[in-house]
């Protein structure tokens, strides 16, 4: 049986298993920062995993199902995602950048079907794995061996994952200090990199302990404004979300425990989305 967000988020191990696929996310980050970039807001995350769900359910030998512009904005629209402007500007940035591809020339932009580059599948493919290793971790399971095996299933999870993204409400809607660092650019990173740094063993604390001193050095390696990236830190301070041991910028920064709880709320959420998809794509030996 797939596991329920509410058996993972009071699952003993989740701390250390999900501190290592924090760990596993800030490499895909650090190898492809530019690729990783597209599911660095969670508006964008989201704009990824549509477009990416509208390809692997393309069939090949209709042209009327591939992904073109103006099946990208109407399943945008139905699912509330984005605005058509921001929507029109995230196609012509992942063209740009080579993350997708145009199949063939076409006069009608609007119906050029494209479709995602080969570099884009590879990297999402280790977010996939990032999340089966997590799960494996939390039951002994097999997911991964399993996944690797079968690695043509992703055209198959992929869709399923994204349909329990967009359907989630703690995953769209999460507490207020998530919500702060989900519409910074690579703001996903910034939590994970904050996770990241935390002990397990200090996760009950009120104020936990990160590996974070400098803004200075945390914005360049995120490749972000300092001064942008300083707000939202002041803002989740503001909130009683972080702080510093001792002066700001030359001591650690914590984490409250309430901050914590909501990260691990929502990767909760989400690992759970990701083992339901994957038991549909995967069923049990006996459920046929």
């Amino acid at each position: 049986m797939a596991l329920k967000a509410e058996d993972i988020a009071g699952h003993p191990a989740l701390h250390r298993a999900v501190q290592a696929q924090s760990r596993a996310l800030i490499e895909i980050f650090e190898t492809s920062p530019r690729l990783a970039a597209v599911f660095a807001t969670q508006q964008r995350w989201l704009m990824g995993h549509v477009g990416l769900a509208l390809h692997f359910r393309r069939d090949p030998r209709d042209r009327h199902t591939a992904l073109t512009t103006a099946r990208f904005l109407e399943a945008i629209r139905r699912d509330s995602v984005a605005s058509r402007n921001t929507a029109e500007a995230f196609l012509k940035e992942m063209l740009h950048y080579k993350i997708a591809e145009y199949l063939s020339t076409s006069e009608d932009g609007r119906a050029h079907p494209m479709q995602p580059t080969a570099a884009t599948v590879q990297t999402f493919t280790g977010w996939v794995l990032a999340h089966l290793q997590t799960l494996d971790s939390l039951d002994g399971g097999s997911r991964l061996s399993t996944f690797l095996e079968h690695p043509e299933q992703l055209a198959k999870l992929q869709p399923l994952v994204a349909d329990g993204l967009l359907a989630s409400v703690p995953v769209r809607e999460p507490k207020q200090t998530f919500s702060l660092f989900i519409w910074l650019n690579n703001g996903g990173i910034v939590m994970d990199w904050l996770m990241s740094g935390i002990d397990p063993e200090n996760a009950g604390l009120d104020q936990i302990p990160t590996s974070v001193v400098s803004i200075g050095e945390f914005a360049k390696w995120l490749k972000l404004s300092r001064t942008h990236l300083a707000r939202k830190l002041h803002d989740a301070e503001e909130l009683g979300s972080i702080g510093w041991a001792g002066q700001r910028g030359h001591s650690l920064m914590w984490v409250s425990k309430g901050f914590y709880q909501e990260y691990m709320a929502v990767q909760a959420a989400k690992l759970a989305i990701v083992d339901a998809a994957f038991e549909a794509c995967f069923p049990p030996a006996g459920d046929g």
